[in-house]
């Protein structure tokens, strides 16, 4: 099995050397060749910068959420109206049809929504920084 392995080790070489010294094509095929190993470097090496800055926006995010977490410093009505409006972008399928006042932390949803929706907005925005209650008025 040994002898038979380099046997067919000798000959790919020789068939590799035969394919690329080639004096008519072995140019273009060794052209061809470096080609596509530059091109599968650049790949990689843009594969590899795209997992680290997704890796780095991820540690900026969750240190960003974790700072959000701990800081106690009033929330202006205006900014807790547009972080609801954007929670609810991803609550509910039609955002468009609740409307949203905010007084003080105080928050009165109106409009439609299903009533699985309701549960979880009423839920969710109960457990924003910023909110000290939730009125549902939603149908």
């Amino acid at each position: 099995m040994n002898g038979l392995m380099k046997a067919a080790t000798v000959f790919a070489a020789g068939a590799a050397a035969m394919y690329f010294l080639d004096p008519e094509a072995g140019r273009r095929r060794r052209a061809l060749a470096r080609d596509k190993g530059v091109s599968a470097a650049n790949d990689l090496e843009q594969g590899a910068r795209r997992v680290a800055r997704r890796t780095s926006d991820r540690a900026h995010g969750a240190m960003a959420e974790v700072g959000s977490a701990m800081d106690d410093a009033p929330v202006s009505d205006e900014k807790l109206e547009a972080r609801i409006r954007s929670e609810l972008g991803h609550l509910v399928d039609r955002p468009g049809d609740i409307s949203v006042e905010v007084n003080d932390g105080h928050v009165v949803l109106s409009g439609s929504a299903s009533p699985d929706e309701v549960a979880s907005v009423t839920r969710e925005l109960a457990g924003m920084n910023g909110v000290a209650d939730v009125e549902n008025r939603m149908q």
